[in-house]
Protein backbone atom coordinates (compact mmCIF):
# COMPACT_ATOMS: atom_id res chain seq x y z
CA UNK A 1 0.00 0.00 0.00
CA UNK A 2 1.25 3.48 -0.89
CA UNK A 3 0.73 6.44 1.43
CA UNK A 4 1.78 10.09 1.19
CA UNK A 5 1.49 11.56 4.64
CA UNK A 6 3.09 13.32 7.57
CA UNK A 7 5.23 11.39 10.02
CA UNK A 8 3.83 10.15 13.31
CA UNK A 9 5.74 8.98 16.36
CA UNK A 10 5.02 5.40 15.26
CA UNK A 11 7.19 5.95 12.14
CA UNK A 12 10.53 6.21 13.96
CA UNK A 13 11.89 2.83 12.81
CA UNK A 14 10.86 3.48 9.19
CA UNK A 15 12.41 6.96 9.31
CA UNK A 16 15.72 5.68 10.71
CA UNK A 17 15.84 3.10 7.89
CA UNK A 18 15.20 5.94 5.43
CA UNK A 19 18.17 7.88 6.84
CA UNK A 20 20.39 4.93 5.91
CA UNK A 21 19.45 5.60 2.28
CA UNK A 22 21.52 8.79 2.32
CA UNK A 23 25.34 8.65 2.13
CA UNK A 24 25.60 12.22 3.40
CA UNK A 25 22.87 13.31 5.80
CA UNK A 26 23.67 16.96 5.09
CA UNK A 27 22.65 16.29 1.48
CA UNK A 28 19.27 14.78 2.39
CA UNK A 29 16.41 16.19 0.36
CA UNK A 30 14.18 17.84 1.33
CA UNK A 31 16.40 19.53 3.91
CA UNK A 32 13.50 19.63 6.40
CA UNK A 33 14.13 15.89 6.85
CA UNK A 34 17.79 16.39 7.88
CA UNK A 35 17.69 14.67 11.27
CA UNK A 36 20.79 16.51 12.54
CA UNK A 37 18.62 19.65 12.85
CA UNK A 38 16.54 18.08 15.61
CA UNK A 39 17.10 16.91 19.18
CA UNK A 40 15.19 13.66 18.69
CA UNK A 41 12.68 11.97 16.40
CA UNK A 42 9.87 13.28 18.60
CA UNK A 43 11.31 16.81 18.30
CA UNK A 44 11.41 16.47 14.51
CA UNK A 45 7.79 15.28 14.26
CA UNK A 46 6.68 18.15 16.49
CA UNK A 47 8.68 20.82 14.63
CA UNK A 48 7.54 19.61 11.21
CA UNK A 49 3.97 19.98 12.45
CA UNK A 50 4.58 23.49 13.84
CA UNK A 51 6.20 24.63 10.58
CA UNK A 52 2.83 24.41 8.85
CA UNK A 53 1.75 27.51 10.78
CA UNK A 54 4.85 29.10 12.38
CA UNK A 55 5.37 32.76 11.47
CA UNK A 56 9.18 32.27 11.52
CA UNK A 57 9.02 30.12 8.39
CA UNK A 58 7.21 30.12 5.12
CA UNK A 59 4.34 27.84 6.09
CA UNK A 60 5.24 24.39 4.80
CA UNK A 61 4.22 20.76 5.06
CA UNK A 62 6.57 17.78 4.86
CA UNK A 63 5.03 14.56 3.57
CA UNK A 64 6.64 11.14 3.28
CA UNK A 65 5.97 8.57 0.57
CA UNK A 66 5.53 5.12 2.10
CA UNK A 67 5.41 1.89 0.10
CA UNK A 68 4.28 -1.07 2.20
CA UNK A 69 5.41 0.72 5.37
CA UNK A 70 8.83 1.70 3.98
CA UNK A 71 9.69 5.37 3.41
CA UNK A 72 11.09 5.72 -0.11
CA UNK A 73 11.07 9.51 -0.33
CA UNK A 74 9.65 12.79 0.91
CA UNK A 75 8.50 16.19 -0.24
CA UNK A 76 8.49 19.55 1.50
CA UNK A 77 5.71 21.79 0.21
CA UNK A 78 5.86 25.52 0.81
CA UNK A 79 2.39 27.05 0.97
CA UNK A 80 3.55 30.29 -0.68
CA UNK A 81 6.86 31.77 -1.81
CA UNK A 82 9.05 34.61 -0.64
CA UNK A 83 11.55 36.45 -2.84
CA UNK A 84 14.33 33.90 -2.26
CA UNK A 85 12.13 30.86 -2.93
CA UNK A 86 11.04 32.39 -6.25
CA UNK A 87 14.70 32.47 -7.28
CA UNK A 88 15.66 29.00 -6.07
CA UNK A 89 13.78 26.49 -3.98
CA UNK A 90 10.27 26.94 -5.30
CA UNK A 91 7.14 25.46 -3.77
CA UNK A 92 8.31 21.84 -3.61
CA UNK A 93 11.55 20.15 -2.64
CA UNK A 94 11.58 16.37 -2.91
CA UNK A 95 13.99 13.49 -2.58
CA UNK A 96 14.14 9.72 -2.96
CA UNK A 97 16.35 7.28 -1.04
CA UNK A 98 19.20 5.87 -3.13
CA UNK A 99 17.78 2.31 -3.23
CA UNK A 100 14.56 3.60 -4.77
CA UNK A 101 15.89 5.95 -7.45
CA UNK A 102 15.22 5.39 -11.15
CA UNK A 103 12.05 3.43 -10.34
CA UNK A 104 9.51 6.19 -10.95
CA UNK A 105 9.10 7.18 -7.30
CA UNK A 106 10.29 10.77 -7.78
CA UNK A 107 7.68 11.28 -10.50
CA UNK A 108 4.97 9.84 -8.21
CA UNK A 109 6.12 11.91 -5.23
CA UNK A 110 6.08 15.14 -7.22
CA UNK A 111 2.69 14.31 -8.77
CA UNK A 112 1.24 13.61 -5.34
CA UNK A 113 2.81 16.79 -3.94
CA UNK A 114 1.17 18.74 -6.78
CA UNK A 115 -2.19 17.25 -5.79
CA UNK A 116 -1.55 18.46 -2.24
CA UNK A 117 -0.78 21.95 -3.61
CA UNK A 118 -4.27 22.01 -5.11
CA UNK A 119 -5.73 21.53 -1.62
CA UNK A 120 -3.81 24.66 -0.58
CA UNK A 121 -5.56 26.64 -3.32
CA UNK A 122 -2.46 27.00 -5.48
CA UNK A 123 -3.03 27.09 -9.23
CA UNK A 124 0.59 27.42 -10.35
CA UNK A 125 3.63 25.88 -8.67
CA UNK A 126 7.35 26.58 -9.04
CA UNK A 127 9.76 23.63 -8.82
CA UNK A 128 13.52 24.10 -9.16
CA UNK A 129 16.60 21.94 -9.50
CA UNK A 130 20.31 22.45 -9.98
CA UNK A 131 21.42 22.60 -13.61
CA UNK A 132 23.37 19.34 -13.33
CA UNK A 133 20.43 17.38 -11.89
CA UNK A 134 19.21 15.86 -15.15
CA UNK A 135 17.03 13.27 -13.40
CA UNK A 136 15.13 15.90 -11.44
CA UNK A 137 14.62 18.10 -14.50
CA UNK A 138 13.07 15.10 -16.30
CA UNK A 139 10.81 14.38 -13.31
CA UNK A 140 9.65 18.00 -13.28
CA UNK A 141 9.00 18.05 -17.03
CA UNK A 142 7.17 14.69 -16.79
CA UNK A 143 4.83 16.44 -14.34
CA UNK A 144 4.10 19.29 -16.74
CA UNK A 145 6.96 21.63 -15.85
CA UNK A 146 7.60 24.48 -18.28
CA UNK A 147 11.07 25.94 -17.97
CA UNK A 148 11.45 29.59 -17.04
CA UNK A 149 14.55 31.78 -16.85
CA UNK A 150 17.25 30.12 -14.71
CA UNK A 151 18.66 31.81 -11.64
CA UNK A 152 22.42 32.04 -11.04
CA UNK A 153 22.89 31.84 -7.29
CA UNK A 154 24.85 34.54 -5.48
CA UNK A 155 24.45 33.24 -1.92
CA UNK A 156 27.65 32.33 -0.02
CA UNK A 157 28.61 28.72 -0.64
CA UNK A 158 26.41 28.51 -3.75
CA UNK A 159 27.94 31.28 -5.89
CA UNK A 160 27.56 30.53 -9.59
CA UNK A 161 25.28 27.50 -9.17
CA UNK A 162 22.56 27.66 -11.80
CA UNK A 163 19.04 26.81 -10.64
CA UNK A 164 16.68 25.66 -13.35
CA UNK A 165 13.17 26.94 -12.67
CA UNK A 166 9.97 25.24 -13.88
CA UNK A 167 6.36 26.33 -13.52
CA UNK A 168 3.58 23.75 -13.38
CA UNK A 169 -0.05 24.74 -13.94
CA UNK A 170 -2.42 22.84 -11.65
Amino acid sequence: MNEFRELTLEDEVAFKAYLNEWDDLDAIVPSATNFSRYLSFEDMVQKLDVRKFDAEWIPNTTLFYFVDGVIVGAANIRHHLNEQMIKTGGHIGYGVGKSYRKQGYATKILATALDYCKTLGLDKVLVTCDEDNIGSSKVIMNNGGVEDTPYIQKEPGFEGVKSRRFWIEL
